[in-house]
């Protein structure tokens, strides 16, 4: 197995111990065992658990961050592109928090550790949103004076609907209102 195999190999193990045992249950030990991996293998790769933890997340992030690009290169038109843009991320962020069992009360925990993880996605999502509303402004389907700041906007917005999205709050309501969501983020107040 090469290294970069073996890497994320160790990723997914420990992902997966994370999940079931949370992350302040496993420890370095655990995961060793359950990839069948020594104790020297492992500390090659992570210098602590809480590193191997920010490799978890940077590598769930990463799987987000790859869905929502392909939004970015559809050759829709760009209020379509927007409005798959705000679905596929909530969808996709609720997935991953989801899947990782324990590791979603710890996900939203410690806001500065994910904070840190986080950057790299939201610098992604910000030009993703900028390619997007910067394609409408050229086509005359958004009148937006500052991208860069509308962009900013929508991020934040959709960072703050994160939590109520993941718990069920606002799924169903923003399914059954998709039209008034649409109507509201184009044309405003």
């Amino acid at each position: 197995m090469g290294t970069t195999k073996t890497k994320e190999m160790l990723v997914d193990v420990a992902r997966k111990l994370f999940a079931a045992q949370g992350v302040e249950n496993t420890t370095m030990n655990d995961i060793a065992q359950a990839s069948k991996k020594g104790r020297r293998t492992l500390y090659t790769y992570f210098k602590n658990k809480d590193d191997i933890y920010f490799s978890v997340v940077e590598n769930e992030l990463n799987q987000v961050a790859k869905k929502l690009e392909l939004i970015s290169k559809d050759e829709g038109s760009p209020d379509n592109r927007l409005i798959d843009y705000i679905y596929m991320r909530m969808e996709a962020i609720k997935e991953v928090v989801t899947r990782n069992g324990n590791l979603k009360a710890d996900f939203f925990l410690d806001i500065h550790k994910v904070a840190r993880v986080r950057r790299q996605l939201d610098r992604k999502e910000k030009m993703i949103l900028k390619d997007i509303i910067t394609d409408g402004v050229e086509k005359g389907v958004f009148k937006v004076k500052d991208v860069v700041f509308a962009s900013l906007m929508i991020h934040l917005a959709l960072k703050g609907f994160e939590v109520s999205y993941i718990k069920g709050e606002l799924q169903e309501l923003m399914n059954a209102r998709k039209k008034d969501i649409v109507r509201f983020l184009f044309n405003g107040l």
